[in-house]
């Protein structure tokens, strides 16, 4: 009896999943500018948040904007309004952007889902709906890409007037 006893309490033991985890075994592989998804665009790491390993040979991209604010001004509330960010890739190596997020559902960015060269441009165009905000705003677009600060951020702001 004191046998099956012990047999069950041992073999019944929990084991902690954490132990089982490598912490040495942690990186992500970077995205392959050569593997293309079927609509064309090049395939991206599958977490958007993940931290790309830096390349083999040093080169990384550079994102370098027009500008990283854009200040609409007094807008009435209700007003949907949009802006393009221009940009242009200043460093040496292919630009791959996996996502672009708002800090709230009254933002939406779109962005190139194709890789941007060294030397070309592109546009994040930002909208905006004002429907139910009031006062002074500011929202942050965070740019998940294969920069090497792995990702850059552009902020929109307005004065939303409320008719009385």
């Amino acid at each position: 009896m004191i046998i099956t006893v012990l047999f069950f309490a041992t073999a019944c033991k929990k084991e902690d999943a954490s132990s089982k985890i490598d912490a040495t075994k942690t990186e992500i592989a970077p995205a392959d500018p050569n593997a293309v998804n079927p609509d064309g665009t090049v395939a991206l790491p599958k977490a958007e948040t993940e931290k790309l390993a830096p390349p083999a040979d040093g080169k990384y991209p550079v994102m370098t904007f027009e500008e990283t604010e854009y200040d609409f001004g007094d807008i009435k509330q209700g007003d949907k309004v949009e802006h393009t960010f221009k940009f242009k890739n200043t460093g040496e190596a292919d630009l791959l952007i996996s996502s672009a997020r708002a800090s709230c559902g009254c933002t939406v960015p779109e962005y190139p889902k194709t890789a941007i060269k060294p030397g070309k441009t592109g546009d994040i165009r930002v909208k905006f709906n004002s429907e139910g905000k009031k006062g002074v705003v500011s929202k942050n677009v965070t740019i998940t890409c294969n920069t090497e600060n792995g990702a850059e951020i552009i902020i929109i702001k307005t004065n939303i007037k409320v008719s009385e």
